[in-house]
C-alpha cells in the first residue's frame, strides 16, 4: 500500500522494507522489557486478562452468530448461494475512507502504528526524532492528539454525493486495533477516548441522509500480530497494561510466498482470538447495519476458514429476514466462489467477469491514509479507471485519507469534484450499466492482477470501454482524436447503426459504417473532457 521509501502492508509482508509521561490513557507508559520469547499461550492470557470485562458481551453476540436461523447455513456450499444486490451492480462507485489514530503523525503510510515499532524503518527513526523512545511515547499516546476538531460528517457526505459516489466505506477498524465506532467490547474506542464522539455512526447517518449506501469495512483480524515488532525492545507494547490496544501481539510467521502465500502463513492464531474477532464483526453489523462489509486479506489465513462461514451465514440471514442488503468484499482465494464480492486491490481484471466485482485504490499515491506531502491520481487517470473496470461488470472504490483532524485535503477533494462533474455529464454510461459483449479495444494493454496499477500506461484515441444500458451502446473514447475521426473496429456491419450523440454536446456527430468498424467524426468544437462518452442506437 506505499513506495518502497515508505513501507506499508505489501511492502513489509513480502520482504522489500527491512514510564514517565501519561496523555489521558489509562496506564501510564513505563520502561517494559522486550518480550519477544514470550510464549503464544501467554500472549494470549495478556490480551484476555485485559478485557475480561467483556466477556459477557462477547459471549452474547457469539451466540447471535452461532444460533443465526435463515435459509444460508455457517457452511461454504450454502453460502455460494448468496446473489449480488441489484443496487450494488448498478452503483460502479464508492468511496473508501481510512482515518485514524494513524492519520497523527502523517508519516509513511496508515501502517505507522505498525512501522513506527520496526528498528531500522524510517518510521522508527522518525518517532524517536519527533515524539522520543518508544517507552515514553508509544502509538496509544496518539489518541488525546485525535480530537477530530475539523470532522464534519455532513461535510464528507456532501462530498462524496457530488463525486457521484453511491456507496461510502468507512475503516470501522484498522490493524491498529482502535475501535472507530462505539464498541461494548473495548475500552479503545473513538467513543470512550480521543473525541469521545461515535465518528462512525455521524458518517453512517450522514450517508444515508444523502441516499447514498452505508457501508464499513474491518482490519481486525490481522491486529492478531500486528505490533509483534514492539516485542523486540523495550516499548509499551510489552506492558501488560496496555494488551487491550495492542493485543496479543503475536510473533508473525510470514510465508515463503509473501503476502499472497497465505496458506504459508503459520502466525498463532487462537480460539479466543477468532472467537472475538467474530463476535466483534458481529457487533459491528447489529450496531450499524451497513450494506456491505469489506475485509482485508488477512482473513484468508487458514485458521478463519471455520469461523467465516459464521459470520457471514448470520450477516446473509440477517438481512434476507430484515429485507436489507448484505455483501462482502473478500480477496482471491479467501471466500468460496460466489459467497461474496471479490475485490482486487490496487488492480484490475483481465476482461469481463461473469459475477459483479470490485477493485479498490488510493486517490492518493503514497498511502490510504493521510500522510504529509503525499501527490494525488488525476481525475483523467482515474476516470480512465473507472470506465475500464465498469466495461468488466466491476466496481471502483476510491480511497480517500482525511487529515487527523478531520479535514479533507485540497487535492482529493479538487478530483473528487472533477470526477463528479464529468460523472453529471456521462453517467448513464456508468451507473446501471452492465458489459456489452467485449469490454473494449484498442493498442494500450491494461495490467491486470492485485497491485499492477502502477504497470498502467496511458490510453489513447484509439482506446474505447463498452457498456449498454436501457437499449443503447455506449463507447467511451479514453482521449480525443487529434486526425479529426475514428473507427470503432467492435463495432461491424452486422450491427445496424441509427443513430450517434456525443455526450455533453448538442452538435451532430458524424458517421458511416465501413468493413473496417465504425467510423466516427466528432464535432470539431466539442467540449474537453476526460474521457468522450458515444451514446450509441442500434436499428
Amino acid at each position: 500500500m506505499s513506495d518502497k521509501a515508505n513501507p506499508s502492508r505489501r511492502d513489509w509482508i513480502t520482504g522489500a522494507a527491512v514510564g514517565a509521561m501519561s496523555l489521558g490513557v489509562p496506564g501510564a507508559a513505563r520502561a517494559a522489557p522486550a518480550t519477544a520469547g514470550l510464549p503464544a499461550a501467554e500472549r494470549d492470557a495478556q490480551w484476555l486478562a485485559a478485557t475480561r470485562k467483556y466477556a459477557p458481551e462477547r459471549r452474547r453476540r457469539l451466540e447471535m452468530a452461532r444460533t443465526s436461523q435463515g435459509p444460508f447455513r455457517p457452511e461454504w456450499g450454502s453460502l455460494q448461494a448468496w446473489k449480488t444486490p441489484e443496487w450494488y451492480a448498478d452503483a460502479k462507485f464508492g468511496i473508501f475512507i481510512h482515518w485514524g489514530l494513524y492519520s497523527i503523525p502523517a508519516f509513511g503510510s496508515e501502517w505507522y502504528s505498525r512501522n513506527m515499532y520496526v528498528e531500522g524503518s524510517p518510521e522508527y527513526a522518525h518517532h524517536i526524532a519527533t515524539y522520543g523512545p518508544h517507552t515514553r511515547f508509544g502509538y496509544k499516546d496518539f489518541i488525546p492528539k485525535f480530537t477530530a476538531g475539523a470532522f464534519d460528517a455532513g461535510q464528507w457526505a456532501d462530498l462524496f454525493r457530488d463525486a457521484g459516489a453511491r456507496y461510502v466505506v468507512p475503516v470501522a477498524e484498522h490493524h491498529d486495533g482502535f475501535s472507530m465506532f462505539d464498541s461494548y467490547l473495548s475500552d479503545y474506542t473513538v467513543v470512550k477516548m480521543g473525541p469521545k464522539r461515535d465518528t462512525l455512526g455521524e458518517i453512517a447517518t450522514a450517508v444515508r441522509a444523502r441516499g447514498l449506501h452505508f457501508a464499513l469495512s474491518s482490519h481486525r483480524a490481522e491486529h492478531d500480530w500486528f505490533f509483534d515488532e514492539g516485542r523486540k525492545f523495550p516499548s509499551d507494547v510489552s506492558d501488560p497494561a496496555h494488551a487491550g490496544l495492542y493485543g496479543p501481539a503475536q510473533n508473525r510467521l510470514v510465508g515463503a510466498g509473501g503476502d499472497a502465500d497465505l496458506f504459508g502463513d503459520y502466525t498463532y492464531v487462537s480460539q479466543a482470538w477468532l472467537d472475538d474477532w467474530l463476535a466483534r464483526q458481529v457487533e459491528l453489523v447489529d450496531r450499524y447495519r451497513p450494506d456491505l462489509v469489506y475485509f482485508d486479506w488477512w482473513i484468508g489465513q487458514p485458521a478463519f476458514r471455520s469461523t467465516l462461514p459464521y459470520f457471514l451465514a448470520w450477516y446473509y440471514n440477517t438481512a434476507t429476514r430484515d429485507g436489507g442488503s448484505a455483501i462482502v468484499n473478500y480477496k482471491l482465494g479467501e471466500f468460496a466462489d460466489g459467497a461474496g464480492v471479490l475485490d482486487i486491490e490496487r488492480g484490475q481484471a483481465p476482461g469481463i467477469r461473469p459475477d459483479v466485482w470490485q477493485t479498490c485504490t488510493s486517490i492518493s499515491d503514497k498511502s490510504w491514509g493521510y500522510v504529509d506531502n503525499d501527490t494525488y491520481k488525476s481525475p483523467e487517470q482515474l476516470i480512465h479507471l473507472l470506465a475500464d473496470v465498469v466495461s468488466k461488470n466491476g466496481n471502483l472504490l476510491l480511497n480517500v485519507g482525511p487529515r487527523g483532524d478531520g479535514h479533507m485535503p485540497e487535492g482529493a477533494r479538487d478530483t473528487l469534484l472533477k470526477m463528479g462533474e464529468w460523472l453529471k455529464v456521462n453517467g448513464e454510461a456508468i451507473y446501471g450499466s452492465r458489459p456489452w459483449t467485449t469490454f473494449g479495444e484498442g493498442p494500450t494493454e491494461t495490467a491486470s492482477g492485485s497491485f499492477a496499477e502502477s504497470k498502467a500506461q496511458p490510453y489513447t484515441a484509439r482506446d474505447f470501454r463498452f457498456t449498454t444500458n436501457r437499449g443503447a451502446l455506449y463507447a467511451i473514447e479514453m482521449a480525443w482524436p487529434d486526425s479529426g475521426s475514428v473507427t470503432i473496429a467492435s463495432i461491424r456491419p452486422s450491427t445496424p447503426i441509427k443513430a450517434v450523440r456525443l455526450l455533453g454536446s448538442d452538435a451532430p456527430v458524424a458517421f458511416r459504417q465501413t468493413e473496417a468498424g465504425l467510423v466516427l467524426t466528432p464535432p470539431a468544437g466539442a467540449p474537453r473532457q476526460f474521457a468522450y462518452v458515444y451514446r450509441i442506437e442500434t436499428a
